[in-house]
């Protein structure tokens, strides 16, 4: 068993196909038209990944105020400053999790204004 795709809210699909494939390294599992309103069923997935993740629409621009997902990679600080130095917005720098002793995690948004953490492997 395993989990198919994982839902993520987004207000503007190109920016944040864009924002993925660029910034995350994403690529594209599915894009296809969904419904008479221009809306599309797009999947991405990290390479190697089963799981994808499915943007669902989001009614508004209004930045998440709690974490949307978790993310894991070996080397964090080299990670955010890849992304600071594409125009990302860092929110945490690279520190140790106060619940897990050892682990280092950083925050930042994504296009949609999505906060995501990104998390050492240990």
């Amino acid at each position: 068993m395993h989990i198919q795709f994982a839902e993520l809210p987004v207000f503007d699909q190109e920016r944040a196909r864009t924002f993925y494939l660029e910034k995350l390294n994403c690529e594209v599992a599915a894009d296809a038209p969904m419904g008479p309103d221009g809306w599309r069923w797009i999947e991405l997935r990290f390479t190697g990944a089963e799981t994808t993740l499915h943007f669902v629409r989001r009614s508004d621009e209004t930045p998440s105020s709690d974490p949307v997902m978790v993310l894991v990679a070996d080397d964090i600080a080299a990670i955010v400053e890849r992304l600071r130095a594409g125009g990302v917005e860092i929110i945490t720098e690279p520190q140790e999790a106060p619940w897990q002793p050892g682990r280092i995690i950083a925050e930042f948004r994504d296009s949609e204004g999505n906060r995501m953490v990104i998390g050492s492997r240990q």
